[in-house]
């Protein structure tokens, strides 16, 4: 069994006999933070560096994928390749999650993130290599994106059953969003720094240094696998608690289980009402607006800022009921959203954005910890490959709902639609907890 650090109390008032505030040593302050745990952990602090460098190459191949498409595609099929480019480098995770489940279900959190990792830096280094020569077309561009991407799911799931399994329960929505504040920080430099990189020296540059950043991730997560099988407070046991859901896949133990399912339900709506945002806001900020792209970039800016600041406060909220949370993070940011859809001054608009980033941002880190909890240790990692591969078809489909109802209602009726719609799920989901409260109190009582 691991030990860990705990987290130190404050010193009560009565110890201070002058009675002005105590000077709080810097080291026990630190000690005090929720974060601690996670950060000294033995395991968890030499995988960070490998995973925020991962998260960096990631945010600039957000831009130079699509970038590079459109450099390879012919000049009159540019718009095709590059959906095609996006969708590759994403949408095959579903699949994996789902075909590949036989070789991967039982491989330990880190064993999952390496392959995950290692197929990443071999496609996209081949990617970069074969475009830095001039032999790249493109549909073998996109097939080597959709090979890169099989294992995503799977690679999310690695990185979770990791910190389930090597951190308590009462310190894992503080590692989830250690994780997630170094996805965030890394997606947020990642983009800028691409389009330096691109201009300096191309696209396929920008890919192959995204392919050298898995290969950091990967050696971070071989070099830990032996100290982590070793330290991990939940070890797989021998035989699986519940052998007939934990064989059958995750989704078998999420049908199984009493909150997950509603979970699931939950997330996959909330992000698919999320998906028609990222086709309206542009339009918006062009038409509405009659902004630049500089004008969007600094609203994406804003909403990186406050999602940062809002992953920072999840561990904050760790005491507090976990589906009250959930829920109200649903219909804030619905309420955030909505000036977005009115007549609203162009700065009312920037704060409303920067108010939902900070109210979605504890979402990831809360709905990651409710399946930690939820799932049996063996089955973990299938549970979380499953969420990842219904989400990753959820704002790709939103996204795509989102030119038709852009064409229809306009983007402020769109921004106005989502925000209504998205507020209107958080309060059927409250009422059916209320329900479900009342009727177990009813049963109680009798």
């Amino acid at each position: 069994m691991a030990s860990y650090p705990p987290a130190v109390p404050r010193e009560p008032a009565e110890a201070n006999p002058t009675g002005k505030p105590r000077a709080f040593p810097f080291a026990a302050r630190a000690r005090a933070s929720p974060y601690y745990p996670a950060l000294v952990h033995p395991v968890l602090r030499r995988v960070l560096p490998g995973a925020a460098a991962s998260a960096l190459g990631d945010g600039m191949s957000a831009v130079a994928i699509a970038w590079l498409a459109l450099e390879l595609a012919p000049p009159g099929s540019r718009g095709l390749w590059v959906g095609a480019a996006v969708a590759a480098y994403s949408l095959p995770g579903a699949a994996g999650a789902v075909v590949l489940r036989r070789w991967l279900r039982g491989r330990g959190g880190a064993r999952l993130v390496f392959v995950n990792a290692v197929l990443r830096a071999l496609a996209l280094g081949l990617i970069g290599g074969l475009a830095i020569a001039g032999v790249l077309d493109p549909v073998g561009y996109v097939a080597l994106l959709g090979v890169s991407s099989l294992l995503s799911a799977w690679g999310v799931a690695g990185k979770y059953t990791l910190i389930a399994d090597l951190l308590p329960a009462e310190h894992r929505i503080a590692g989830n969003s250690l994780f997630g504040l170094a996805d965030q920080l890394s997606l947020m430099i990642g983009p800028a720094l691409a389009g330096v990189v691109t201009a300096l020296a191309g696209a396929a540059v920008v890919i192959a240094a995204d392919a050298g950043s898995w290969v950091v991730l990967a050696v971070s997560y071989a070099r830990v696998a032996p100290l982590a099988a070793r330290l991990a407070v939940r070890p797989p046991p021998a035989r699986p608690v519940a052998p007939a859901p934990v064989d059958a896949g995750g989704w078998a133990v999420i049908r199984s289980s009493p909150v997950l399912p509603g979970l699931m339900a939950m997330s996959f709506v909330f992000y698919l009402l999320y998906g028609p945002i990222e086709v309206a806001l542009p339009v918006h900020v062009a038409s509405d607006l009659h902004g630049s792209a500089a004008l969007l970039g600094t609203f994406w800016a804003v909403f990186g800022v406050g999602a940062v600041i809002g992953e920072l406060s999840a561990p904050f909220l760790r005491h507090w009921p976990v589906w009250p949370i959930m829920t109200g993070i649903v219909i804030g940011w619905g309420l955030a959203i909505m000036p977005l859809g009115l007549p609203t001054p162009l700065w009312a608009g920037l704060a409303a954005f920067f108010a939902g980033a900070v109210i979605w941002g504890p979402w990831m880190s809360l709905s990651m910890a409710v399946l930690q909890d939820a799932s049996p240790p063996g089955a973990l990692a299938q549970v979380i490959a499953a969420r990842s591969s219904l989400l990753i078809l959820a704002a790709p489909l939103g996204t795509a709902f989102g030119g038709p109802i852009v064409a229809a209602l306009g983007a402020r009726g769109t921004l106005l639609a989502s925000a209504v719609a998205t507020i209107v799920l958080g309060l059927v989901a409250t009422a059916v907890l209320l329900l479900r409260r009342a009727r177990h109190l009813a049963a109680a009582g009798e």
